[in-house]
């Protein structure tokens, strides 16, 4: 049975399938109302409408605005249109349009029945229109649906629509009874009609002028005035439309209403916030001035809500006008389409539902879709089947979804957008295009595109005429790429493989398998022409720009290297991101990381991961006769040339075989990331929105990589150390886990001596316990072959005479096979170094814990910048005679006994002992600054510099050695020191010091002294003081200093007492002259402390040629006394000069031995005298 026979009428019979708002020929709306269906879901919505409308006739409300929704091509605007005649009453062929709907049985409830028999009742001017195709679309205009409305209004009354302020004129004519009147006398002047002529305003000026002054309206001046001025004085408000339609109203009836029906008042509104609040003010208006009698019934494919919830607080009050809100579903189209072109007769129902029954489990296995795509409906049963063949149910929501998208995206002009095609003619044409197959067919998506193909852009539809011209593609290619592009752009179905083939089924026969395969193959050439781009298993149309984009970018050049750069990051970045593995929860290796042979990050480490690709060359092992492998290699070499890998590199090799899908979406994502690195700004908004959406594929890209890297590695063969290991977890990380378990197992072979875990508090024990020297009462056996180990290495670097730093044995047993932290080597060493197997010398000096306490112990070994300084030697055992042999110097040099047996300890408190010492001989030393003729300054030198070597010596051994190998000297050393020390430490010193003294005070007065007895006892003291030893000699000196010191002190006061007397006659002979002259009492008493002063210093001297000295103060203190006094002496006096001896012969002495020096005495004083005698002064000569 053909399909075309199946239905009950005839499936090409010609449909409206859209009624175009104005087109209104009889019979067309006789089939619209005629065959109009009244689903379930229209019932509820005629019910409502019709409900809420009768608010407007039995009394008033001012909710008077209903918004009707739906999808494109949902119906809503035929919808629209079949209320436009119900409410207009409209009579076509002698049937109202109300019969077609109570007669014919489309409505049986009575309440709905009744409800429109009302509204029918009441005088309607019904003014349905299309708002884009009557609007203007002037830029200027400040309120354009207000515009449009007074338009259509102006229109439904006979006036002029496009000239508002015309149509304000014809109104006032009318409404005096004028109009007729004018329309008659202007055919009259002007010889055509009124109507045709009057939007040709502005050339029929003059014979508007003579019609309206011909029938007495106006003056000729005033007409004159009015044309000229008319445009600039019309304006008109909503509120003034709003009175206005009111004022009509109520001129025709007190119940007359006015319904303003609007097709798409979305789609003109679309996001534009000011149309939005002119249709509020309007409507508002409207509902205050009109009281139920004025309606607006609007369409949208928004419900008004999601058209207002961005701007919920601007918009709320439009919600409170359009409170009747119908929504048109898929539901709604689906029914529609199966009652009024797909219903069958019986024999086509009975056919349909018996190949059904047969085919029913073929068919649940032909049509599936992806996981990932939105709900499709299937067949629900036998009956479900009949009433949509040859149709789908997923194709009705589905091809809604593609005219809704083709609206906003590649439908050319208005034509799409306006309504032209409708779902039902859609799917009325592509059943004509298979209605002389057998029962069977099916309607693939495709075959909707031939019905649109008019409709869709040149920017889309280019591309597939293109395609079709191809000599490279075939005829089933091209049919893919129309299915590809009418799902381009909807949400919900992605362009898989898997979809297109459900998308591409003709017939229940169709074998699956073999139409996915040849779906596959037409993507494979219709991407190799651009026409098509891929993402993950996603096929996607490209328009013109679009391909231009992706050629330009498959162009880009991307390097091998780059691509596995690009894997290895997403692998130990994203996928296993630890840059360290942790081993039993304590230990932290770093790891070598690498994709074929593409390093990423530092390579330091002693372990290592590496992936395998397809891209690597494995080179055969040497003996295996070939250098590299294909993918059809023998199984066998190729395990031997990983295993071979992996033991040289100590690696874990992850070979992923030609299992790697993702190295192409790596490539291509680097070549986009390229390119739009070029590409930086985009001044076409065509190529910013196609780069933009490129843009947000990546992510998906990027995640979809990461998938099938992770896939990739779940499968991989594993070998570690040159064994193929299996490791049964799935999950890639704890595959790459495992691997370095293995790993770390094999290379780190004595990481298992490490038994216990020390952590810092056990070093600080260990310490601690050394230092208390209780280490011997619970010796440390944890760990014993680690132990072993540590100390095996520091024999043997002993042996070869190198003392290791803590850094090198660090170093050595982090590195394999240890594989210790530093908390493991810092313990061992402090283990090894209580038990006295080791010494720590740090800068020379020997480090021990009587000279640290175990914190700064714990320092040394665990802080890193300690490590380079301190170095490791082997401890060795000192024999019992040298500690013997410490034990008496010790004895000897401190007058003590050591008690303790710990070789550590007699070192420590010897030299513990020796710093004191030192300190001791330092104080003496100073003593020697202050004065150097002390004895035994030799002795301390000596004992110093010895004892300082002691105290130097950092290592045990040669602690000991040197105390043994100087035991004599350091014995004698001992003895010699003692007087000394009891030199300074007595009375000797102070007495010593005292004839140092005696002999300094001799020594200034030598040539002035002639005392006999007092120069023998100097001589005395002055040989006991140089003596090297003179201790025994000291007792002598206390009895020689007090003789010296009595005749001494009798020889300076025979020397002071002729200067004293000279003093005492100087002062008297000064105040008596000063007596005279009658000087006040401050100036006599500056004299007398001035002599009083150098009388305490005579006292004081102890020197005698200080004392001789003292005369000469005395002769410059008198002479500046008399000075200070001359001037008050009068003018006629002569200038008084004193001459001193002393000054002429520049000596206190003259020594004459001949005649000849009297002579020169007495001339020098002659020519001095003469020198300073002239007529006005007078000399005193002082001798």
């Amino acid at each position: 049975m053909k399909i075309g026979e199946m239905f009950e009428k005839p499936i090409d019979r010609d449909i409206k399938g859209v009624i175009k708002v104005g087109q209104d020929d009889e019979e067309s709306i006789y089939q619209e109302l005629n065959e109009y269906v009244v689903t379930a879901e229209l019932s509820k919505h005629f019910r409502e409408f019709f409900e809420n409308y009768k608010k407007g006739i039995d009394g008033q409300t001012d909710e008077m605005g209903v918004w009707i929704s739906g999808f494109f091509g949902s119906g809503k605007s035929h919808f629209l249109k079949i209320l436009s005649y119900i409410l207009e009453n409209r009579e076509v062929r002698g049937r109202r349009a109300i019969d077609f709907f109570l007669e014919d049985g489309k409505i049986t409830d009575h309440t709905i029945i009744a409800d429109m028999d009302l509204a029918t009742s009441v005088p309607t001017d019904v003014i349905l229109f299309n708002i884009a195709s009557k609007s203007s679309g002037t830029e200027s205009s400040r309120d354009p649906i207000l515009d449009v409305f007074v338009k259509v209004f102006n229109e439904m009354r006979g006036f002029c629509g496009e000239i508002p302020f015309l149509a304000e004129m014809e109104s006032k004519l009318d409404s005096e009874g004028l109009f007729d009147d004018f329309k008659a006398k202007f055919l009259e002047i002007n010889g055509n009609d009124w109507l045709s002529e009057r939007e040709d305003f502005y050339f029929i000026q003059d014979d508007v002028v003579e019609a309206l002054s011909s029938i007495n309206y106006m003056s000729r001046e005033a007409a004159r005035n009015w044309v000229e001025k008319a445009e600039d004085n019309y304006s008109i408000s909503i509120e003034k439309f709003a009175k206005m339609v009111k004022e009509y109203c109520d001129s025709r009836s007190p119940k007359h209403h006015v319904v303003f029906l609007v097709d798409e008042i979305g789609q003109y509104i679309g996001d534009d916030s000011g149309l939005m609040l002119n249709l509020q003010t309007l409507v508002e208006e409207l509902g205050i001035h009109g009281k139920g009698r004025i309606w607006v019934v609007v369409t949208s494919q928004e419900d008004i809500d999601s058209i207002i919830d961005v701007r919920k607080n601007d918009f709320s009050k439009i919600q409170g006008r359009f409170k009747t809100r119908l929504s048109l579903t898929s539901v709604n189209v689906d029914e529609v389409i199966r009652r009024r072109i797909l219903k069958k007769n019986e024999s086509g129902s009975q056919t349909l539902e018996a190949l059904y029954d047969n085919k029913n489990a073929i068919l649940k296995n032909l049509i599936s879709f992806s996981s990932d795509t939105s709900e499709k409906k299937m067949y629900v049963n036998g009956q479900d089947f009949a009433e949509v063949y040859p149709f789908i149910p997923y194709q009705f929501n589905l091809l809604g979804d593609v005219l809704t998208s083709i609206r906003i995206h590649g439908a050319s002009g208005k034509h799409l957008a306006e309504g032209e095609r409708s779902m039902l003619a859609l799917f009325q044409e592509a059943a004509i295009s298979i209605m002389e197959e057998e029962a069977g067919a099916l309607v693939p998506f495709n075959r909707f595109y031939d019905s649109l193909d008019r409709f869709v852009d040149h920017t889309h539809s280019s591309v597939i005429k293109r395609a079709a011209n191809n000599d490279k593609l075939d005829e089933f290619d091209v049919e893919v790429l129309k299915v590809l592009f009418l799902i381009k752009y909807v949400k919900g179905i992605k362009g898989t493989p898997e979809n297109l083939t459900t998308l591409m089924i003709e017939n229940i026969d169709d074998d699956r398998v073999e139409l996915r395969e040849k779906v596959e193959k037409s993507l494979g050439r219709l991407l190799r022409e651009t026409l098509i781009q891929k993402n993950g298993d996603v096929y996607s149309f490209l328009t013109d720009d679009e391909q231009a984009v992706w050629r330009a970018i498959k162009q880009e050049n991307v390097e091998i290297g780059e691509i596995l750069n690009e894997t290895a990051r997403i692998i130990f970045e994203d996928i296993y991101e630890d840059k360290k593995y942790r081993y039993n929860k304590r230990y932290n290796f770093p790891f070598n990381r690498a994709v074929d042979d593409i390093y990423y990050g530092k390579q330091h480490a002693e372990i290592g991961v590496r992936i395998i690709t397809p891209y690597h060359d494995i080179g055969y092992p040497e003996d295996s006769g070939q250098t590299t492998l294909s993918p059809h290699s023998d199984r066998q070499r190729l395990t031997m040339a990983l295993r071979a890998m992996s033991e040289e590199k100590n690696e874990a090799i992850f070979y992923l075989g030609d299992n790697a899908p993702f190295l192409a979406e790596i490539e291509e994502l680097l070549k986009i990331k390229k390119y739009l690195t070029r590409e930086m700004a985009f001044d076409d908004k065509s190529k910013a929105t196609i780069i933009n959406t490129i843009n947000e594929e990546r992510d998906e890209k990027n995640q979809r990589i990461r998938i099938s890297i992770e896939n990739a590695l779940k499968v991989s063969e594993v070998y570690v150390k040159g064994d193929r290991v299996d490791i049964n977890d799935r999950n890639p990380s704890e595959r790459i886990n495992s691997a370095l378990e293995k790993l770390v197992n094999k290379i780190y072979s004595k990481l298992p001596y490490m038994e216990f875990s020390p952590v810092d508090s056990d070093i600080l024990e260990i310490l601690r316990r050394a230092k208390n020297e209780t280490l011997t009462e619970k010796p440390e056996t944890r760990n014993q072959n680690a132990i072993d180990e540590i100390m095996d290495y520091i024999e043997r670097q002993t042996r070869i005479h190198a003392k290791p730093s803590l850094k090198t044995v660090f170093d050595r047993f982090r590195r394999p096979p240890y594989g210790y932290i530093d908390d493991d080597i810092a313990w061992l060493i402090a283990v090894i170094f209580s038990q006295r197997k080791i010494s720590l010398e740090r800068k020379g000096q020997n480090l021990s814990l009587r000279d640290y306490n175990p914190n700064d112990f714990r320092r040394f070994l665990k802080e890193r910048r300690f490590h380079e300084e301190i170095l490791i030697d082997k401890r060795e055992s000192i024999p019992e005679f040298k500690i013997k042999s410490v034990r008496e110097v010790f004895r000897d040099l401190f007058s003590e006994t050591l008690s303790s047996d710990d070789e550590d300890v007699i070192m420590g408190e010897f030299q513990r002992r020796t710093a004191d010492k030192l300190n001791e001989l330092g104080e003496i030393f100073r003593e020697y600054q202050n004065e150097k003729r002390l004895p035994g300054k030799n002795i301390i030198d000596e004992a110093a510099e010895m004892l300082r070597e002691v105290s130097d010596l950092s290592s045990t051994r040669e602690f000991f050695d040197f105390i043994h190998n100087n035991k004599e000297e350091l014995q004698d050393l001992s003895e010699e020191l003692e007087p000394v020390i009891k030199f300074f430490e007595g009375k000797q010193k102070e007495i010593f010091e005292r004839a140092c003294e005696d002999i300094d005070l001799y020594e200034k007065n030598r040539n002035l002294l002639e005392s006999h007895e007092l120069r023998n006892i100097a001589d005395r003291i002055r040989e006991i003081i140089e003596m090297e030893t003179p201790y025994s000699k000291i007792p002598e000196l206390p009895d020689l200093s007090t003789k010296f010191e009595d005749i001494h002190n009798s020889v300076l006061e025979e020397k002071r007492a002729p200067v004293r007397g000279y003093l005492k006659n100087n002062l008297k002979e000064l105040l008596e002259q000063l007596e005279s002259m009658g000087i006040d009492e401050k100036f006599e008493s500056d004299i007398r402390r001035s002599f009083r002063d150098l009388c305490d210093k005579l006292k004081r001297s102890e020197f005698i040629h200080e004392i001789n000295g003292i005369k000469d103060e005395c002769d410059k203190i008198t002479e500046s006394f008399l000075n200070r006094i001359k001037p008050d002496k009068g003018d006629e006096t002569p200038e008084e000069k004193r001459v001193n001896i002393r000054d002429i012969i520049n000596s206190g002495f003259i020594t004459i031995r001949k005649k000849e020096d009297i002579d020169e005495l007495v001339t020098k004083i002659r020519m001095r005298l003469e020198d300073e005698l002239d007529s006005e002064t007078v000399i005193t000569l002082k001798i």
